[in-house]
């Protein structure tokens, strides 16, 4: 054989070997046989079935999602078995750290870095085995919206590059490491809640439930409208436009009304309402006007906070806020439905708050369960506000809140619930906001019943897990197993 034949075969061999090599794998635990997947080894496998709904889908599989909100970064580790069409949810492990990434516009590095406490938890708890397939995506929300393009996107490239050299989790490619849109926020939210209340993932028609989602820097709303015939008629339809949120989920089709409310989170509502107070101070004491306490009817009577009040774009001036000599639970809610901007212009009606399109409540959602969480959840709970109330007993329940230690001898049998208080000056701020934002922003009745959770099923809700279920399908959601064959 001559020489330059055997030096051919010989690159032959070394590219076959390297293709064999480098070519990504597919789930290590699983085999496939007849019509379903089984665990190689059982500690890997589930007790609800000794094999998956299909010969593509592994009998286990997780998925990690980092939510990087705007007062602080969570990781929710999903353990999912593929029993069904359907993936079921076993079991989920959640962890929280503060600050979040956008307290790090300066320092790319040290946001990266500020996520290893969390991805601790991934490698405690996805087994090793099954580390290289377990995909990683990184979503982050309102707080980094607001630090700009340019720094925000450096922040994000430093965590892609710290998770893909550090770990050894798939990092979703392209979206798997970004800002997410407002949109897709609150639908993903509404896909959560509604598939841990069984009421989507089969093709069977069941009403669903309308998601209210209160973050720091943001509030989102998704429902799915009805619209009844007028007439006789045909019934009409969801307009057209951005609100519009098309999904196919489980066999069926949704038309979902979302919008996400930038600037309408509870922290920043806080920074408004205390913006309008001090400006009304500045007109009516001139220059001097931040020498003096300030009273603001939205803190707690007899409590002082100390703000920092941005009056225009970087100037920041530190005043002390201090609670009214009485009661002033209506006028905290006046300030709170004046941000609220009920009088700009309607461009496309009927208009919830500040201009935006929104189908009306009573008309097309009117005996469906609403849940709202997040922060409406952590003001209500604490107080022992139940798992569903009205809004009449929210407004009762704030009346008392701000009506100051004289009025609060209904929470002392609630745990923690005067600690609670004592602690937050701006309580009554807050759930005057929430209340505003309720029933004059969205214009729920009164007597509307609302739901309240901070998990379903002992999973916890919000916008993470709807993000997670469409990552475990490996062929559409941009990534690959980063097992490689070892010789």
């Amino acid at each position: 054989m001559s020489s330059r034949m055997i030096k051919t075969v010989t690159l032959g061999v070394v590219f076959c070997i390297a293709l064999f090599l480098l070519a990504p794998r597919g789930f290590p635990e699983s085999k496939s046989r007849g019509d379903g997947q089984t665990a190689s080894d059982p500690s890997l496998g589930t007790t609800k079935c000794q094999r998956s709904s299909s010969s593509h889908k592994p009998i286990v599989q997780y998925a990690l999602m980092i939510d990087a909100g705007s007062t602080g970064s969570r990781i929710h580790v999903y353990r999912f078995n593929n029993c069904g069409e359907t993936p079921e949810l076993e079991s989920e492990e959640f962890k929280m750290v503060q600050p979040g990434l956008s307290s790090f516009p300066d320092d790319p590095t040290g946001a990266a870095k500020s996520l290893d406490v969390l991805m601790e938890v991934a490698m405690k708890h996805v087994p090793e085995t099954l580390k290289g397939c377990s995909p990683v995506a990184v979503k982050a929300t309102a707080g980094l919206r607001f630090l700009g393009p340019e720094k925000s996107k450096k922040i994000l490239e430093a965590v892609r590059h710290r998770l893909e050299t550090s770990y050894p989790f798939p990092v979703v490619a392209g979206s798997g490491v970004e800002i997410m849109e407002g949109k897709d926020e609150g639908v993903y939210a509404w896909i959560t809640t509604n598939y841990l209340l069984g009421n989507i993932g089969t093709v069977e028609d069941t009403p669903t439930a309308a998601i209210f989602d209160l973050g720091g820097g943001s509030t989102q709303i998704v429902f799915e409208p009805t619209f009844p015939s007028i007439g006789g008629g045909m019934p009409a339809r969801l307009a057209a436009g951005d609100h519009k949120y098309e999904l196919t989920f489980g066999g069926r089709h949704f038309d979902l009304y979302q919008h996400s409310h930038l600037g309408y989170g509870l922290m920043e509502a806080r920074k408004a309402i205390h913006k309008l107070v001090a400006n009304a101070k500045q007109v009516e004491l001139g220059a001097s006007w931040a020498d003096h306490p300030i009273v603001n009817p939205c803190i707690i009577p007899g409590m002082i906070r100390e703000i920092d009040v941005e009056l225009t774009p970087g100037q920041i001036v530190k005043v002390n806020m201090t609670g009214p000599s009485e009661p002033s639970a209506p006028q905290c809610r006046f300030l709170a439905e004046t941000i609220l901007k009920k009088e700009q212009k309607c461009e496309l009606t009927p208009c919830s708050f500040n201009g935006i399109h929104q189908p009306p409540l009573e008309r097309t959602f009117a005996t469906e369960d609403i849940y709202i969480f997040s922060y409406f959840y952590d003001r209500a709970r604490p107080l022992g506000l139940p798992d569903s109330f009205t809004l009449k007993e929210m407004h009762e329940t704030t009346a008392k809140v701000c009506g100051g230690s004289n009025a609060w001898d209904v929470f002392h049998p609630i745990p923690d619930a005067m600690e609670e208080l004592t602690g937050r000056p701006e309580y009554c701020l807050d759930l005057s906001f929430m209340l505003a934002l309720l029933h004059t922003g969205y214009e729920m009745p009164l007597d509307r019943l609302v739901k309240t959770a901070k998990k379903i099923k002992g999973n916890e809700l919000g916008w993470c897990l709807g993000a997670s279920l469409p990552l475990l399908d490996q062929g559409t959601s941009g990534w690959q197993c980063k097992i490689k064959e070892v010789l």
